[in-house]
Order: C-alpha cells, then structure tokens, then sequence
C-alpha cells in the first residue's frame, strides 16, 4: 500500500544528539571527558515535545546516526544508550522512529561485534522502506569511511544496495531519498577529503551510482554545522545537530516536505519548532493535493 503516492507529506531529520559530546569538547577529551550528559537529555526532550506538539504528524522522525558520544567499549556509553532511550520512548506512538548508525555507534573501524551491539540496540544498520510511494534507504555509511576489519558486510550492503536500486527502478517510485551519516561532501562534489566526507574516489563511485538511479537526494549529520550542495540533481543536504554544534548553527531539526515533483526542507532550531510549529509556507505546500 505505501508504494502508492497518496499525495504530499513530510518527515522529520535530526543528527547527532550525541549524548557526551558538550562536556567532552567544552573539557578538550573528547575520548575520556564524555561523563555528563544532562545538557543533551535536555535537547533531546526538547526535539521529542517539539515533534509531538507538529500538526499535521511527520510521517516519521530519522536520526542520522551518532546517537551518543561514547565509542563502542568505553565506560559511559551504555548509560548514554539507557538514557537516549528513555528520552525517545516519549515521541508520539504514531511517528515512527528511523536510526541511522554513525562513527560513534559503530566504531571508526566498525567490526562484525561492534555492528551486531549496535543492531541489538537500533535495529538493522542498514535496510530499505517504502512512505507513501516514495523509497527511502537507510545505509551504513561507516562501510564505506572504513571497512577493514569486516570487507565481507562491506560487500553485502554493496549487493543489497545495488538490488534495492533495482526495485525502485521496477516499482517506478515517485523518489528515491537515502539517510546516512558521513556526507558524501559538505559543499562540493570535487572537494578534498577529510574528516567530515567520504574519500575522493569513494565518493565519486557513490554518487554516480546514485546519480544513475536518479536519487533525488541524501540526507546527512556528523559535521555538527548545515551545509550542502549537488551532484547532477543529486542534492546533499548535512544537517546540524540535535546536541553539541561545532559551528554557528542552533540546535535544531531539519523539516522535509516531499511533494510529487520535489522535496522542499528548511533547518528550524529547536525554540522555534517549539514555540511556532511548521511555517505558512510548508503548511501550503503540504496542502496542495
């Protein structure tokens, strides 16, 4: 049934909530200083009541990856976990939640264990579904930044990848929309790599896969700042974080509302989603049947 385009509707992206990071940054240990985390708890109860009070209800609420600052094996994360947790099981039952594993989830160098623990906790590190008409894939993009310790699960999203594009082709979606963490670039397609992108000829071959099955755009975090640009139609959209920003951006979430020829979305921070809800002009575009 949800293969079938019903008409307009919208979701909600967040990143990074990331309980630990404030304290670690704001100390200079962003390996061992990762002991409170009351002032993300706070942001996040925040991002969950703003989502509730929204009228219409998003279709479902994505958080792309890094959901707590310790590292797979260090000594708070699985109170940072417990606590995330606790804060999520508060959204609205009837918005769904969608995770997206980042760097801090699985490792750096992810390993068979480390993405097995993170799949106990969230769910699949990768998968496929279908919203009203429209195909959205969620991807392990650590898989791609650094596989070395597990080439094999590299391979099998790659395979997977390549037959979920397959569907959509068949299926004739209205979009196709990936969520992932790492962007593949933060303004430019051609731009040197470093932290906070996936290398050069990594990169290059994802976006023409991408490209060549006409995704419409790819929906990121982990540079803790927006920003973005485009590959031959392909849009990249980075969104900044629920939790610690490392930039001049707020606090905040990213509104996306998909109509049946484009996706418009628009950054709000948390007080304004808060007190003001969606703007006139997405209501509008929602509206239009």
């Amino acid at each position: 049934d949800e293969c079938q385009w019903k008409g307009p509707f919208y979701f909600i992206q967040g990143a990074d909530p990331q309980f630990g990071l404030m304290k670690a940054w704001t100390c200079g240990d962003t390996d061992n200083g990762d002991d409170e985390w009351g002032e993300e708890i706070k942001l996040a109860e925040q991002a969950v009541q703003a989502i509730n009070k929204l009228s219409p209800k998003p279709k479902f609420f994505v958080l792309c990856g890094d959901l707590v600052h310790g590292m797979p094996g260090t000594l708070w994360r699985k109170n940072q976990v417990q606590d995330l947790k606790n804060v999520l099981k508060n959204t609205d039952q009837d918005i769904p939640l969608v995770f997206v594993s980042g760097n801090h989830d699985l490792g750096n160098s992810p390993t068979r264990e480390t993405i097995d623990d993170y799949c106990k906790n969230w769910g699949d590190d990768y998968f496929s579904f279908w919203v009203g008409g429209v195909f959205f894939l969620v991807l392990n993009s650590q898989l791609f930044f650094d596989s070395s310790q597990c080439p094999e699960l590299k391979e099998a999203q790659d395979v997977w990848l390549d037959e979920q594009l397959a569907v959509a082709e068949k299926q004739k979606c209205k979009h196709i929309i990936v969520f992932q963490h790492i962007p593949l670039f933060l303004k430019e397609p051609e731009e040197d790599h470093g932290y906070f992108n996936l290398e050069k000829s990594v990169r290059e071959e994802i976006m023409e896969k991408f490209h060549k099955a006409g995704i419409k755009a790819v929906f990121a975090g982990h540079y803790h700042r927006n920003a973005g640009g485009s590959y031959k139609g392909l849009e990249m959209v980075v969104s900044s974080a629920i939790g610690c920003q490392l930039g001049e951006d707020t606090h905040g979430l990213r509104v996306v509302v998909v109509t049946e020829d484009k996706l418009v979305h628009r950054y709000y921070s948390l007080n304004e989603l808060s007190s003001q809800g969606l703007e006139k002009e997405l209501l509008d575009v929602l509206a239009k049947q």
